[in-house]
């Protein structure tokens, strides 16, 4: 027989992570959730991505990622969880820390344990498109590092959307650039292509275009340096395909170069 109080524990489950962490008092509010292949933390301020074979081709280093407020206890290097310390005040979220692997030493937070990647993400780009200052930017990152979910079409609404400040948007871009395939870099290149889009959210895109495979990458960042009618959008595109070292950014330069 299913007791009260474990029908209240599955019933409290069963609610999203936002209105979870809504009902928790203010001081810290913690929770945890899978990391996607290839992320790495050292438990404090130290989080790497794109890993495989032991080598990390991303990785990042960031003194409000950990400190003793939390009360750690770091290890040499874990492939997750993705773990996040909240702070409310007032009812309100005014900060946001993100590490990953280490262990919650007992404390006197709220700790709601592990949570579902999708609920996770949700919650997070609530977080970003709520343009709280202290916190939308620092949501965007922890989001993209949750396992088995797909968040460019969550990113690209961010990116484009010009009630949310430029900050953010630029954050939603350069995710895009790093976390997302094929689909997102069209995305991107519509978004430069978007003539109503901030200057800055343009440029961004063209950046994160660069830091795509290159034979995505490459062959969008010459389309953009021959076709894009905005002139500064076209000198960046230069400048990054100056540093792919491809071939086809070479017979680019020539053309441009022998124009008549």
């Amino acid at each position: 027989m299913i007791t009260l109080a474990l029908m209240s524990l599955v019933l409290v489950q069963q609610q999203s992570l936002e209105r979870r962490v809504a009902n928790a008092p203010d001081g810290v509010v913690r929770f945890s959730y899978a990391a996607r292949t290839g992320v790495y933390g050292n438990g404090r301020n130290m989080i790497s991505w794109g890993c495989n074979d032991g080598e990390c081709h991303n990785r990042q280093v960031d003194s409000y990622y950990g400190d003793d407020r939390d009360n750690w206890s770091a290890t040499p290097c874990d492939s997750g969880p993705v773990r996040i310390a909240l702070t409310k005040r007032g009812g309100a979220i005014t900060e946001l820390r993100i590490y990953v692997g280490g262990q919650w030493r007992s404390t006197t937070a709220t700790d709601l344990g592990m949570v579902g990647t999708r609920d996770a993400a949700t919650y997070l780009l609530s977080l970003a498109r709520s343009d709280n200052t202290p916190v939308a930017k620092k949501a965007i990152f922890p989001a993209v590092l949750a396992d088995s979910v797909t968040l460019w079409p969550d990113l690209l609404k961010i990116a484009k959307d010009a009630n949310i400040s430029r900050k953010v948007r630029s954050g939603a871009v350069f995710w895009l650039g790093q976390a997302a395939g094929e689909a997102a870099t069209k995305g991107l290149t519509d978004l430069v292509d978007d003539g109503a889009a901030d200057r800055d959210v343009r440029e961004t895109a063209v950046f994160a275009l660069s830091q795509r495979p290159k034979d995505e990458g490459v062959p969008a960042l010459i389309r953009i340096a021959k076709q894009n009618p905005d002139p500064e959008l076209r000198r960046k595109a230069i400048f990054w395909l100056g540093q792919s070292d491809d071939p086809r950014a070479l017979t680019l330069f020539e053309e441009l170069l022998t124009r008549p």
